[in-house]
């Protein structure tokens, strides 16, 4: 297997890409006392809770992804460094927090847990085992920083 034919080439994860600002860890404490309260809300609402964002799942679907052993480098590092099988979860959802009917136009989301994964972990997150991707299909996030989410 050869990266010759992707239109980018892959570059191997470095400290240097990840610029953390300075107010980083209280502009996260906000970030998740916002969305507590929007939990809260819509639970007195509605009688249950729901999510702040990416609220209305499309579906649902268990799996299982498989990482060849002879991937180039490039690809070869975080969750996809070590061959074998692992299982996933995947989440199709609408971008709003509200829940809006299906013809309103809004960026669709696709979230997929790998699950059995090992690593390096972030602070908190030491005994996890599973490694998270969200992604839309809008063409750039909302906010350019968590401080404008």
């Amino acid at each position: 297997m050869t990266t010759k034919n992707l239109t980018v080439q892959p570059l191997r994860f470095q400290p240097s890409f990840e610029v953390v600002p300075d107010d980083e860890a209280q502009t996260s404490k906000e970030l998740v006392e916002a969305m507590h309260s929007i939990l809260e809300t819509t639970l007195q609402d509605t009688g249950h809770a729901i999510r702040s964002v990416h609220a209305k799942a499309h579906g649902l679907l268990r799996g299982q992804i498989q990482v060849y052993d002879d991937l180039p480098e490039p690809l070869a590092q975080g969750a996809f460094a070590k061959p074998g099988n692992f299982p996933l979860f995947m989440r199709f959802s609408t971008n709003p927090g509200d829940i809006l009917d299906d013809k309103v136009s809004t960026p669709r989301g696709l979230a997929i847990k790998l699950v059995g994964i090992e690593g390096a972990r972030l602070p908190g997150s030491a005994d996890a085992s599973t490694q998270d991707f969200v992604m839309q299909n809008a063409k750039a996030f909302t906010a350019r920083d968590p401080r404008l989410f």
